[in-house]
């Protein structure tokens, strides 16, 4: 039990976050999708409350919106894999449209080199429309951290967001930080948290009203290897939507 209360303290703790958009929302782990295979992952998220007006750069109000994104992953190397976005956008008064695509290249750390912690990087780029996000073309730098002890998995995602066309083109690096904890409750239900966030650029922050933070309590199926689900329920702080569920499913083929 100690482990558990750590793990909940250690997730407040990281208080100066923004949340990823809500089309992929999703601490990663560090390991590759295996050489020859795929996977196909389905994201749906459900904001229960959002914005409820369109803002200042004209991005389309949040509330109620269904996001459902296709994600397919190949694995190419044991140590390198690419993966494809395809967001969606399903909702009233014109909130219903393809969004854009993302390609993510991921190396990682091979395990013969038997380091400590699974290590990975992710570089993330894609388009999206400006009624959807306003910064219309962005680069994702992700590292990616984590480590499984007994039945506790923390993974951390100290992530840099780049636009480069946009309100935020000349910020600079926003620092995004994602963090997961969770704990097997059996063999198949593992239960944490999941937080992700933004303080804006790395080294000017954001006031902190102006950030964004979510946690998430989450849940992790584990019954076969080929099959992936996760879910949660998720709270927003000032900027961030404030009510949200969601459900990933992926099967490798």
């Amino acid at each position: 039990m100690k482990k558990i209360y750590l793990l909940i303290i250690l997730l407040f703790l990281v208080v100066k976050l923004k949340a990823q958009n809500n089309y992929e929302i999703q601490v990663y782990g560090s390991e590759t999708v295996e050489p020859g295979r795929t996977m196909v992952e389905l994201h749906s998220n459900n904001t229960l409350s959002g914005s409820k007006f369109t803002d200042q750069f004209g991005m389309l109000p949040t509330n109620g919106v269904e996001h459902e994104t296709i994600e397919i992953t190949h694995g190419w190397t044991p140590w390198f894999e690419t993966g494809f976005y395809f967001f969606n956008s399903i909702g009233s008064d014109g909130r219903t449209a393809y969004v854009g695509s993302h390609i993510r290249p991921r190396v990682a750390a091979p395990e013969d080199w038997k380091w400590p912690v699974g290590v990975s990087l992710s570089l993330e780029f894609g388009f999206q429309k400006s009624a959807f996000d306003p910064n219309t073309a962005s680069l994702e730098i992700r590292p990616i951290i984590d480590k499984k002890i007994d039945k506790v998995y923390i993974s951390f995602n100290p992530t840099l967001d780049q636009s480069f066309k946009g309100p935020d083109q000349n910020r600079g690096l926003i620092w995004s930080p994602n963090l997961k904890a969770s704990y097997d409750v059996t063999k198949v239900v593992a239960l944490g948290f999941e937080y992700y966030g933004s303080t804006g650029p790395f080294f000017m922050p954001d006031p902190y009203k102006e950030q964004d933070h979510q946690i998430f309590v989450a849940g992790d199926l584990n019954f076969d290897p080929n099959w992936e689900v996760n879910f949660g329920y998720g709270i927003g702080s000032q900027t961030a939507d404030r009510s949200i569920i969601k459900l990933i499913i992926g099967r490798r083929f």
